[in-house]
């Protein structure tokens, strides 16, 4: 079963890039596109009798509308358009499962812009069982051209980063686009040095060799896999939020992989995914494990 890109809207600026960038990504990699919008009657204190209907209407008219642009754009573009009923959340969590990718608007840069993402885009993000590809309203078709790369960011071991080195590797493929694979590294506490550690260290010759084998080694199925794929591999120094938002001016889009975890306010999403989701301009995609 072919699995349509999916995206999010609500009639506001962010969320028609989100659709636009969908659109062409769809083009890119031949897969049908569904437009969804997510909807339940919110009953006023003072409701009339047609506040239903119209709001019903508003919903309809949110996803046709922009289903009919993207139609506009791409005639030969398998378009369908769909009111979801329910509360955003579940509902968009319900439409990932069955995507390739969901993509939503992102509203912007900075603390207070980055906190209003959290109230379904970050539940959304933290909770999904696929990708889900964040989109600013500032975003640019032309940053999808030779010279802009895809970057993802490579963490822990060969299979701990599997997930978002396959999407990225395919997200490359697909546009022709060269590759950034990022590892950052920084000293480690005294205290977290053993007797096996140090071993490794010493056969691979030092900390900064260390973290280049283990890059190269998780990148190294997918670059025989995608021989036609340029590959820069960058190991630098620092934090890996700051490390990869260093390089994303280059970037067409930004890859990471997600380690939710459950607390007492709710899913949480890591503090990397969660400084490139807020910080880089480029569009990012939060890519859960296991996928």
């Amino acid at each position: 079963m072919t699995r349509p890109i999916t995206v999010g809207v609500d009639g506001t600026p962010e969320s028609l890039a989100a659709a636009a960038w969908a659109g062409r990504e769809a083009v890119r990699r031949a897969l049908p596109l569904r437009v969804v919008h997510a909807w339940q009657w919110q009953p006023h204190e003072v409701a009339g009798p047609g506040d239903r209907e119209e709001q019903a209407r508003w919903a309809g008219d949110t996803a046709r509308n922009a289903a009919r642009a993207l139609t506009g754009r791409h005639p030969h573009l398998e378009v369908s358009a769909e009111v979801l009923d329910g509360e955003a959340v579940p509902a968009l969590l319900a439409a990932a499962a069955e995507a390739d990718r969901l993509v939503l608007g992102s509203r912007g840069h900075g603390a207070v812009l980055g906190f209003l993402l959290g109230s379904v885009g970050q539940q959304v993000i933290a909770e999904s069982s696929g990708p889900v590809v964040l989109v600013r309203a500032d975003d640019h078709p032309e940053a999808e051209v030779a010279g802009h790369e895809i970057v993802v960011g490579q963490q822990g071991g060969s299979d701990d980063s599997a997930a978002g080195l396959r999407f990225a590797f395919e997200t490359a493929a697909a546009r022709g686009a060269s590759l950034r694979a990022v590892r950052a590294w920084s000293l480690p506490p005294v205290y977290a040095y053993s007797p096996g550690s140090l071993k490794l260290l010493d056969e691979a010759g030092g900390m900064e060799p260390y973290e280049r084998k283990a890059l190269g080694e998780a990148l190294r199925p997918w670059r025989e896999r995608f021989p036609d794929v340029p590959v820069t591999e960058h190991v630098e120094m620092g934090s890996a939020g700051q490390v990869l938002l260093s390089v994303a001016a280059r970037a067409q889009l930004m890859v990471v992989g997600r380690r939710a975890r459950r607390s007492a306010v709710g899913s949480r999403i890591g503090s990397v995914a969660h400084a490139v989701m807020h910080h880089a301009g480029c569009p990012v995609a939060v890519v859960p494990p296991g996928v």
